[in-house]
């Protein structure tokens, strides 16, 4: 019996629905030099590498950018077509041809990873080309089994976080940073508990929102029977709900539609929208359900100034909360707070002294925090994306995009459309100051090939 005969003999096929692949089974010969492998060895190896980096959230030109790299000392040409979930790809060397079509199971944002694999290509040449074709798979194994920096309740403590810091930035005081302090971090624990189990996105993102919006109430009730609270602090209510806002596939599909890389923009862009209708009539049924209104905030009554100096802090630790939710390390986490800090203070101090529109602002907070990013990357080589997309989440107009659909809900087409038209020019703005600013900085970016 031939060696491959008896490999196909002892192979069990997996029980999953997105069956999981034996990456080493692709190499009869497994201690063999990668750089002397067959071409369906490496090009395994470059197709792992693809669809690692795709599940950490990135965009599909990084991912292609990986996959040519590691090709390149492979002796390989790449070609991939790359969606959200998906990469189908083919490699070639002199006289063959190799395809493979990968695919996710569920898709989510992982920037630790996403730094810890960029490394791994940057050092594939002088580090790792010329180990076996078994080391390679282990040093991928020990990599894709990492596991998180934070465990759910962590998370859940990160959303408080974030959400009580951005609803700070958007009006709100302390009662309505308080609720949503509890609301939003007690959703996200919800949230990444069900994604322990492998429960549908669909399914965690309605339960959170839900979650969060009644605990919202349940701690708000209780601080009017201690405390005398007038009812229109209810409104803070839409802050517990902010941690679900799809920032990565957001930003990214815009990038990749820049790029001209359709299909993972298209997706990307579908996703977003997926998680945000999905959120947003959740939480306008539960509000309708408790007699919730959009309204607005009661005046914080500071200075100028002070509000100034109060939005630097909350714009750090929204930013910071955001960040850690991604599974950042904290040196990353840290550095995404300090650019935000100072991008997401400028965009609100420029439309305080109406100096600019809105939608001008957000492209200048989104562009200061891209040329910041790229400074970053040059000097220790965080993602410029891990770096860029926590710091503009904060920037997204989620109380514009819920305030819509919760107007249209009740049949009041002309007010929904004006705040989700509002939305719309902020959120186009903010990926395109990101494209200018990696434009200027990033030679690579510049070419379309």
């Amino acid at each position: 019996m031939t060696e491959e005969a008896k490999e196909s003999e002892n192979h069990t096929p997996s029980e999953t629905h997105h069956m999981t692949i034996p990456w080493q089974d692709f190499a009869v010969d497994q201690d063999a030099q990668i750089k002397h492998a067959r071409v369906k060895a490496r090009s395994s190896v470059v197709g792992r590498i693809g669809i690692m980096m795709l599940s950490c959230g990135t965009g599909a030109w990084r991912v292609r950018d990986a996959m040519n790299t590691v090709a390149r000392v492979l002796d390989l040409i790449c070609s991939a077509d790359i969606g959200l979930t998906t990469i189908n790809y083919t490699c070639f060397d002199e006289g063959h041809s190799y395809s493979q079509i990968l695919s996710l199971p569920n898709t989510g944002v992982n920037t630790e990873k996403l730094f810890v694999l960029e490394t791994f290509v940057k050092q594939f040449e002088k580090k790792y080309s010329h180990l076996s074709i078994k080391e390679i798979h282990q040093k991928l194994d020990k990599i894709q089994q990492a596991p998180g920096h934070y465990s759910p309740a962590i998370k859940g403590l990160a959303a408080a976080i974030a959400c009580a810091s951005f609803i700070f930035l958007l009006g709100g005081g302390w009662i309505e940073m308080i609720c949503s302090f509890i609301g939003a971090g007690l959703g996200n624990w919800i949230r990444g508990e069900m994604g322990k189990h492998k429960l549908t996105m669909i399914s965690a993102i309605a339960v959170s929102v839900a979650v969060a919006e009644i605990t919202y109430l349940l701690v708000f009730k209780g601080l009017q029977l201690v405390y005398p609270i007038s009812g229109n602090h209810e409104a803070g209510y839409i802050g517990a709900m902010l941690f679900v806002i799809p920032g990565f596939p957001f930003i990214t599909s815009f990038l990749d539609l820049s790029k001209l890389d359709m299909r993972s923009g298209l997706e990307r862009l579908a996703y977003a929208l997926m998680i945000t209708i999905v959120a947003t009539l959740c939480g306008w049924l539960i509000a309708l359900i408790v007699n919730f209104q959009p309204e607005n905030f009661a005046a914080l009554g500071l200075s100028p100034l002070v509000l100034m100096l109060l939005r630097l802090p909350a714009s750090f630790f929204g930013v910071y909360g955001f960040s850690m939710m991604f599974n950042s390390s904290q040196r990353l986490a840290i550095t995404s707070g300090l650019i935000g800090a100072v991008a997401n203070t400028l965009r609100l101090e420029l439309v305080d002294f109406h100096t600019i529109p809105a939608p001008a602002a957000a492209f200048c907070g989104a562009l200061v925090a891209g040329l910041l990013a790229s400074i970053v990357n040059r000097t220790n080589g965080f993602p410029r994306i891990s770096l860029t997309v926590p710091s503009i989440v904060i920037m997204i107009p989620g109380l514009y995009i819920y305030r819509g659909i919760y107007n249209i809900g009740l049949n009041q087409i002309g007010t929904g459309a004006l705040w989700l038209t509002r939305a719309a020019l902020i959120i186009l703005f903010l990926p395109l100051g990101l494209f200018v600013a990696r434009y200027l900085l990033d030679k690579e970016w510049r070419h379309f090939d």
